[in-house]
């Protein structure tokens, strides 16, 4: 039984087959678009519509960049990165589970990889004034791998490179995290054998006056970085399950 047309209420007739189906003999709007216009606009709030409809499309747009996979994909490229992928996954899991302790992420190969990152951001943040001279080593250590994740994303369209970047930047919180925790007691050795006057975390929350934190802030680096490590292995694993069903 045909149904009634939902703007003005009129019912198709026979004599009315030369007029298009989908259309509404009588006043003609398009019926399916009309449906679909009218459950937006009741959806969407009053006056949020607009802003509805600037965020929907950048989104969608933010999602697709997250998400996107090539027309085709190489098996011999698929199967490296998956390889990449399991030993990136095995090392995240091996610096989760070992914990907050000096000795293992101090004495890993990725320590004496960030090291000179970390020299390099007290460089780079010196003319910002003492405060960001001794958090420009830590800050430049975790905010690098997110300016390469941006590049390979945006630039290269490498979504899977950009996860292993975020990969890296968790890893860099985890780094960073015995030292904050170490503020109060600065017993961690320094690099070029500085005494413990050159501590970056004891001397920044004794700034603060936030020594009292130190355990509970390096904790938290801890446990944001771990966080992003998961994120990141989520995030891959995923482009990797896509990427397969296109070698079928």
């Amino acid at each position: 039984m045909l149904q009634p047309c939902p703007k003005c209420g009129y019912t198709r007739q026979v004599y009315d087959s030369h007029i298009q189906a989908g259309l509404c003999p009588a006043c003609g709007i398009a019926i399916e678009k009309w449906l679909k216009r009218s459950h937006r606009e009741i959806e969407t709030p009053a006056g949020v519509s607009t802003r509805y409809k600037e965020i929907k499309p950048w989104l969608a747009r933010f999602k697709s960049v997250l998400l996107c996979t090539p027309e085709k994909v190489d098996a011999g490229v698929f199967y490296s990165r998956a390889v990449l992928y399991a030993l990136f996954f095995l090392w995240g899991w091996w610096f989760i589970l070992k914990g907050m302790v000096w000795s293992s992420i101090g004495g890993s190969f990725l320590h004496s990889v960030n090291l000179p990152f970390h020299e390099f951001g007290h460089i780079l943040f010196s003319p910002f004034g003492g405060f960001m001279t001794l958090l420009g080593g830590s800050l430049f250590q975790v905010l690098l791998p997110l300016g390469l994740g941006a590049v390979f994303l945006w630039r290269y369209e490498d979504n899977f490179a950009a996860s292993i970047m975020l990969w890296w930047s968790g890893q860099n919180f985890i780094d960073v995290s015995p030292y904050i925790a170490d503020a109060s007691f600065r017993t961690i050795p320094l690099i070029g054998g500085l005494g413990m006057e050159a501590h970056d975390w004891g001397n920044l929350l004794t700034m603060l006056d936030w020594l009292n934190y130190d355990y509970a802030l390096g904790r938290a680096s801890f446990v944001f970085g771990s966080s992003l490590m998961v994120i990141a292995n989520a995030w891959g694993g995923y482009l990797l399950y896509l990427q397969k069903e296109l070698l079928r």
